[in-house]
């Protein structure tokens, strides 16, 4: 009878002991899987910061050549503006210019006339 009772204990050991095995192996198996889980989420997170870094570095690229070209077209207009205030300049300087010749054409009229008036009285 005793040892039919340390047999039964035994046998029920090991049962437990098996059990528990089964409990520890499926423990492990889950966690691996909640770990390979985990790691997939957050590689997907890794990976999608990636894409979005690689959208941003060619985004940022083709803003820079955009904004090359732009300070380029602005020197150009800024160019253009400048002759043309150039050329609106002279044409003021011709403008004054015209006076001064029609000032000066008028005063050698007024002198002509009156010296040829003075000859006319004269003879």
């Amino acid at each position: 009878m005793l040892s039919n009772l340390v047999k039964q204990h035994q046998v029920r050991q090991q049962a437990r002991k098996e059990i528990q095995e089964k409990r520890k192996r499926d423990a492990i198996v889950a966690s691996t899987a909640l770990s390979h889980v985990l790691v997939d989420h957050l590689n997907s997170g890794v990976a999608q910061a990636y894409v979005n870094q690689k959208k941003l570095d060619t985004e940022t690229k083709i803003l820079q050549a955009n904004a090359a070209q732009f300070s380029k077209q602005t020197v150009q207009w800024l160019k253009l503006i400048e002759d043309f205030n150039t050329a609106l300049k002279e044409i003021g300087d011709v403008e004054n210019w015209a006076r001064s010749i029609e000032t000066d054409m008028r005063t050698i009229s007024s002198a002509l006339e009156y010296a040829y008036r003075k000859t006319r009285l004269v003879s």
